[in-house]
């Protein structure tokens, strides 16, 4: 019975061996490699590292939006080299909550609109997406501004909504670049207090890439990349 109680949560990444070369006239230029680790469900990660070290792209991979030169990446048991583009994006639909660090939102939309793309893509009716997505911006405090052309919102804002969009379909994972990167510290202190706070209300497992020490430092663990290896500085 205590064996059991202490089990440890069960894994939703793992990458083996991962490296990725890019291809450049002068020559391979290696940004990652060798980087292995876990991530365990409800488990917060914070990736840091300077500018250029692969943090993004080593996030991109994990949402299936880029691919190792080698090694493995293995989400919820499936290995995502071996899984074609739709598959992909069904598995990102399914699971995955991504917040881009400049919103990628369509300034043609409303808020809501915006929101909602999630669950609509997934096949829900029109009406509940809109619902759905309306539950997410109340969360995310912008309720007020969901008929709000995108377009006309402050930069803090439209981080919120890329939050809204993100945890609308309460993913498993939640993937963030920079969530924080574009903002005031003020307006910077409430995404990363909400992105954390969702994340535990939904129980989901929380990846940020980030800059911001303050940030990571509320984090579970901390990893680190420099010369395209990975260390855990958690404990340093």
């Amino acid at each position: 019975m205590c064996c059991a109680m202490n089990k440890e949560p069960d894994p939703v990444y793992q990458l083996n061996s991962v490296h990725k070369v890019f291809p450049e006239n002068k020559g391979p230029v290696r940004i990652l490699q060798d980087i292995s680790f876990t991530v365990r469900a409800g488990e917060s990660i914070a990736i840091v590292g300077s500018s250029g070290c692969g943090k993004t792209t080593l996030l991109q991979m994990m949402a299936g939006l880029d691919t190792p030169s080698s090694g493995e990446i293995i989400f919820r048991g499936e290995n995502l080299q071996h899984l074609d583009w739709d598959a992909k994006s069904r598995l990102r639909n399914e699971g995955i909550g991504f917040v881009f660090q400049f919103h990628h939102l369509l300034p043609e939309f409303t808020t809501v609109e915006n929101v909602s793309l999630p669950a609509m893509i997934r096949g829900e009716y029109k009406q509940d997406a809109l619902d759905r997505a309306s539950r997410a911006l109340e969360r995310t405090g912008i309720i007020r501004q969901a008929h709000q052309q995108v377009s006309t919102l402050s930069g803090g804002e439209r981080q919120l909504t890329s939050i809204a969009r993100a945890i609308s379909l309460e993913p498993e994972v939640i993937l963030a670049d920079e969530p924080t990167g574009d903002l005031d510290p003020e307006n910077g202190e409430r995404v990363a207090d909400l992105l954390i706070h969702q994340s535990r209300i939904l129980r989901s497992t929380l990846v940020v890439v980030t800059h911001n020490h303050h940030l990571a430092g509320k984090m579970d663990r901390i990893l680190g990349i420099s010369s395209g290896e990975i260390h855990d500085y958690t404990h340093a």
